[in-house]
C-alpha cells in the first residue's frame, strides 16, 4: 500500500522522486502518470530509521512529561511545551511511515536511560543528559526531517540548557564542595598510602597513616569550606547597595550633594544617575525603577547568593564526601590485604571512583562524561604515581 509525505513539509526522501517513466505500473495506458500517482514504497533502510526516530520522539516526550510532574509553575509549563513539540515530530514520522509504522519499537538506550532517570529521580542530571541528547540530533543532516524540525531541536537544546542551569545554580555551592571533597579524599589518601607503602613501612603503619589522613583531611576540608563559603557570602552581602539614600535624600542640599556620585559608583550611566537623583530629590513624581527602592513589606523571594551555597551545607558536604573518598584507598588494608596486591586494588578502586566523579561533573556541565572522567583519572593516578616514586626515594635514603 502506498503512502504520501506530509504536505506541510518540503524535505522528502530521495526515494520519493522518480522520472515519470521509471515506474510503469503507476502510469496509465498512454504511459503518462495520472493525477494523484501513488508515491513509491520507501526503502527498508528508511523505514528502520524512521521507526527509530519515532520511538525516540515518543520516549523524549515521555521524559519531559515525567519531569513536569516534579515541577511547578513556569518550569512545568516549559517542560509540557517541549513534550508537545516532540509530539509534532512524532506525527511527522508517523505520516511518512503510514502502514509501515508497525508495533512500537524500543527507544535507543540513551532515551531509555533518560526515561528511567526522569521517572525515578527527575533531577538536574536528567536535564543535563537531555541537553546533550538534543544537541546530538541527526535531523540537520537527515533529508527526511524538515528544516523546522532541525531548528526545533536546536532551540530545545537551549531551552533545556536554561532549565538545567537553574538546577545547577540551586546545587552549585554544595555540589562543588561535595565533588572537590570526594576527589581530594581519593587523590590525597591514595597518594599518602602509596607513598608510605613505597617507603617500606609495615602494612599496619600504612593503614594507620591512611586513617589519620582521612580524619585530618575531612576535618580540614570541612573547616576550610565553612570559612570559605561564610567569607564569600559576607563579601557578597557587603557589596549589596543599602537604601540609605532614601532617608538622606530629603535633607540634602539641592544644588550641592553627592547623591549623583552614589549612583555613578553603583555603575549607572550619567543619564540614568541624574534621572535617579531627580526621583530621590522629589523633582520627578514617578519611581521609574522600583527595584532600586526599599520595599520592606516584600520578603526576599530567594537566596541572593544561592550559587555560593550555605556555609554549613558546604562544610558538611565537604567533610562527608572527603571521608567517603579517603576511605576507598584504605579498604584493601582494612580487609587484611598487604603489599603490592593491596596497592593495586586500591589504585583500581580509586580509578573507578575518579571516573564516576569526573563523569558526574561532565554530565552537570553539559560536556562529555567520558572526557571528564578520564581527565580526573589521569590527574589522580598521576599524583599517586609521583608520590609513590618519592616514597621509594625517601625509603632508600632512610634505609
Amino acid at each position: 500500500m502506498s503512502q504520501h509525505a506530509d504536505p506541510h513539509h518540503h524535505r522528502t526522501a530521495p526515494s520519493e522522486s522518480f522520472p515519470s517513466d521509471s515506474n510503469p505500473a503507476a502510469n496509465g495506458p498512454s504511459g503518462s502518470a495520472p493525477a494523484g500517482r501513488p508515491v513509491p514504497e520507501p526503502a527498508s533502510a528508511d523505514i528502520r530509521r524512521w521507526r527509530q526516530y519515532l520511538a525516540d520522539e515518543r520516549a523524549e516526550a515521555a521524559v519531559y512529561r515525567d519531569l513536569a510532574q516534579n515541577r511547578q509553575g513556569e518550569e512545568r509549563d516549559i517542560l509540557l511545551a517541549l513534550a508537545e513539540a516532540e509530539g509534532r515530530h512524532e506525527a511527522h514520522w508517523l505520516g511518512l511511515l503510514g502502514e509501515h509504522a508497525g508495533k512500537p519499537r524500543p527507544a535507543s538506550m540513551r532515551s531509555q536511560l533518560l526515561g528511567f532517570l526522569a521517572r525515578h529521580f527527575g533531577s538536574v542530571f536528567v536535564l543535563a543528559l537531555a541537553q546533550r541528547a538534543e544537541g546530538r540530533s541527526p535531523y540537520a543532516k537527515d533529508p527526511n526531517a524538515t528544516e523546522a524540525m532541525a531548528a526545533d531541536e536546536q532551540i530545545h537544546e537551549e531551552v533545556v540548557r536554561g532549565l538545567a542551569t537553574r538546577g545547577r545554580n540551586r546545587l552549585a555551592g554544595t555540589f562543588r564542595a561535595a565533588v572537590f571533597g570526594a576527589n581530594d579524599g581519593l587523590v590525597s589518601n591514595l597518594s599518602l598510602v602509596m607513598g608510605m607503602a613505597a617507603s617500606g613501612v609495615a602494612s599496619s603503619v600504612v593503614l594507620l597513616s591512611g586513617i589519620a589522613g582521612l580524619l585530618a583531611g575531612a576535618m580540614s576540608m570541612g573547616a576550610g569550606e565553612f570559612i570559605s563559603v561564610r567569607s564569600q557570602r559576607e563579601l557578597l552581602a557587603a557589596t549589596r547597595p543599602t537604601q540609605v539614600t532614601l532617608a538622606a535624600a530629603p535633607k540634602l542640599d539641592l544644588e550641592h550633594n553627592e547623591l549623583l556620585l552614589v549612583y555613578l559608583a553603583r555603575g549607572m550611566s550619567q543619564e540614568a544617575a541624574q534621572h535617579r537623583v531627580a526621583e530621590r530629590m522629589g523633582l520627578l513624581s514617578c519611581d521609574c525603577d522600583p527595584s532600586l527602592s526599599l520595599q520592606p513589606e516584600l520578603p526576599e523571594a530567594e537566596d541572593q547568593h544561592e550559587a555560593v551555597g550555605t556555609a554549613w551545607g558546604a562544610a558538611l558536604s565537604s567533610f562527608c564526601f572527603f571521608a567517603s573518598g579517603a576511605i576507598v584507598p584504605i579498604l584493601p588494608f582494612l580487609f587484611g590485604m598487604t603489599g603490592v596486591a593491596a596497592l593495586v586494588v586500591a589504585g583500581v578502586l580509586v580509578g573507578l571512583a575518579l571516573l564516576v566523579t569526573g563523569g558526574i561533573v561532565g554530565l552537570l556541565s553539559g560536556t562529555s562524561p567520558l572526557t571528564r572522567g578520564l581527565r580526573q583519572l589521569a590527574i589522580g593516578l598521576g599524583a599517586a604515581g609521583v608520590t609513590y616514586l618519592l616514597g621509594l626515594v625517601f625509603g632508600t635514603v632512610i634505609h
